[in-house]
């Protein structure tokens, strides 16, 4: 038994030292977008694969998205909803890539995983694995297009520092004047 399990400990080390003499020139890809949240190395290889390194094909992050099928669009007129709520029939082993590193990455926190929560609460799940997968796309598209760009993680509270309280202040005394209230405002203690 134990003479099995080094064969089989041997079969893997050869498959490994051959998939890593097949990466070559891709292995800095690699480990560039294996710094995104949610993408490992492995799904880092089957993005690679499916998309492969040259980003001139794709003049912005959206026609990436969009030959990826990670653009869903849907126009409302009049009240009645036009277009498609789904994102089409793309590539499905790329879809099943990024739909996995988005579940992944709503796991973290990190900008991604605040994003999937914050996505997850008004829409729901399964909008917000497809939103963070084009978010993930997005990144893909700017790390492969510079070979310079490194990822940098925004964090969880990305959201939270951006709001203005005076902005929201305003807005509220705006409000409860259109309902035709006086607003005074003190400062709490």
């Amino acid at each position: 038994m134990l003479r099995r399990v080094d064969a089989i400990t041997a079969d893997i080390a050869t498959v490994q030292d051959r998939i890593d003499a097949q990466l070559g020139e891709l292995a800095p890809a690699v480990a560039r977008l294996d710094a995104i949240p949610g993408v490992g190395p492995v799904a880092a290889q089957m993005i690679l694969a499916e998309i492969g390194t040259d980003m001139t094909r794709f003049p912005t992050p959206a026609h990436l998205a969009s030959w990826a099928r990670f653009a869903p669009g849907v126009n409302e007129s009049a009240g009645r909803k036009t277009g498609k709520a789904g994102t089409g029939v793309g590539n499905r082993y790329l879809a099943r890539i990024l739909g996995e590193a988005a579940v992944s990455a709503a796991r973290t926190d990190t900008f991604l995983g605040e994003r999937y929560r914050r996505i997850a609460r008004r829409r729901g799940k399964k909008r917000a694995i497809v939103a963070v997968g084009r978010s993930i796309l997005v990144i893909i598209w700017a790390l492969l297009s510079d070979e310079e760009a490194r990822f940098v993680d925004l964090g969880p509270d990305y959201y939270a520092s951006r709001a203005n309280p005076e902005r929201k202040v305003r807005q509220h005394v705006r409000e409860l004047q259109a309902l035709g209230y006086s607003v005074t405002l003190n400062p709490a203690a």
